[in-house]
């Protein structure tokens, strides 16, 4: 092989290389950026929650918060947001999940997980495991074993 084929078989390498890694670098922060969103899309649902808990004195009905969800920047990244408030007594903690959405990240290195609202407003991003254990001690009796995919 001579210095000119080499060269070019270098460049080419290299090129290839810079590609790949680009290309996996704007798949993770894409999917980056989409669970960002969703985490702000669910602060901007638990801010709406808690308006209405505090000016009703409970919380709002699953038809409020299907309303919201359509009205809120975002809710799209949110994807399907399971509400339990019908699950939750008025003596609940703070810390207890008031609504949850599973978002997968399959061509991520991010791992799949939970967007998580808990009562008091604050929102957060669970691991699939750390939620399905938070989730088991949280459920009632009635309530579905396995959260709803």
């Amino acid at each position: 092989m001579n210095t000119r084929q080499r060269a070019l078989l270098t460049e080419s390498l290299f090129v290839l290389v810079v590609t790949m890694v680009a290309v996996i670098g704007m798949v993770q922060l894409k999917d980056y950026v989409n669970r960002s969103e969703a985490m702000r899309a669910m602060t901007q649902l638990g801010q709406r929650v808690l308006e209405y808990r505090k000016q009703y004195g409970s919380l709002p009905p699953q038809s409020f918060v299907d309303s919201i969800k359509e009205e809120v920047e975002g809710a799209v990244r949110i994807g399907n947001v399971k509400y339990r408030a019908r699950w939750i007594g008025l003596d609940a903690p703070a810390d207890t999940i008031l609504a949850y959405s599973q978002k997968r990240l399959p061509s991520s290195f991010l791992k799949d997980g939970y967007v998580v609202l808990r009562l008091d407003g604050a929102v957060e991003w669970l691991p699939t495991r750390e939620f399905a254990t938070l989730f088991a001690r949280q459920r009632t009796p009635t309530e579905s074993d396995v959260p709803e995919e």
